[in-house]
């Protein structure tokens, strides 16, 4: 879902990688969706590589946006990066209540929830039909298991009717036995 939308150094709002050349890359703006290039000496982040530090570990920047989804019930963010500190610390409290004090700012707080909107207006974020992907992926590594352990069933009794077939060769010299009895009776 985060896979090619950039924050950029130097650069207001989110973008998309659109194409990438030797010494540089195309993005294009979410917001007014203009292109340009962005050169390899500018940071540039892929939200999904970001985290947010807890105290016991860092959470991934998708799972933050989830969880202010589903408090927002799919709609903007209540509180905005205009909002005042308090309500920012707040807010982010609510949706993260064991985010690290220290290290996670309320700049960083502001980012996340302008990126949020931003996402969200571009219909970028959409967890129910990620969950609906999950299933079907699920769904299908069941079968794909399940035609495996088929394959497997019958690689064992395909075995299995290989090892019978040998004895019944060993019938043969039984019916030339039967047959030297019948001589005998004559």
């Amino acid at each position: 879902m985060l896979k090619d939308i950039l924050s950029i150094s130097g650069h207001s709002g989110l973008f998309k990688l659109v194409a990438q050349s030797t010494k540089s890359i195309i993005v294009e703006s979410l917001e007014t969706h203009q292109k340009m290039p962005v050169y390899y000496t500018n940071k540039v982040s892929a939200l999904e590589d970001i985290a947010i530090f807890t105290e016991d570990e860092e959470i991934p920047l998708e799972q933050i946006f989830e969880k202010i989804y589903k408090m927002e019930n799919k709609q903007k963010s209540t509180v905005n990066e205009k909002s005042t500190n308090d309500e920012i610390k707040d807010y982010f409290g609510d949706i993260l209540p064991d985010y690290d004090k220290e290290r996670v700012y309320v700049s960083d707080m502001k980012k996340v929830l302008k990126w949020y909107n931003i996402l969200l207006l571009q219909n970028i974020l959409n967890f129910d039909e990620k969950k609906n992907e999950e299933k079907k992926a699920a769904k299908t590594d069941e079968k794909s298991e399940a035609k495996e352990e088929t394959k497997e069933l019958k690689k064992a009794s395909a075995k299995k009717t290989t090892k019978t077939a040998e004895p019944k060769s060993e019938a043969k010299p039984k019916k030339t036995a039967t047959k030297k009895a019948a001589k005998k009776d004559e």
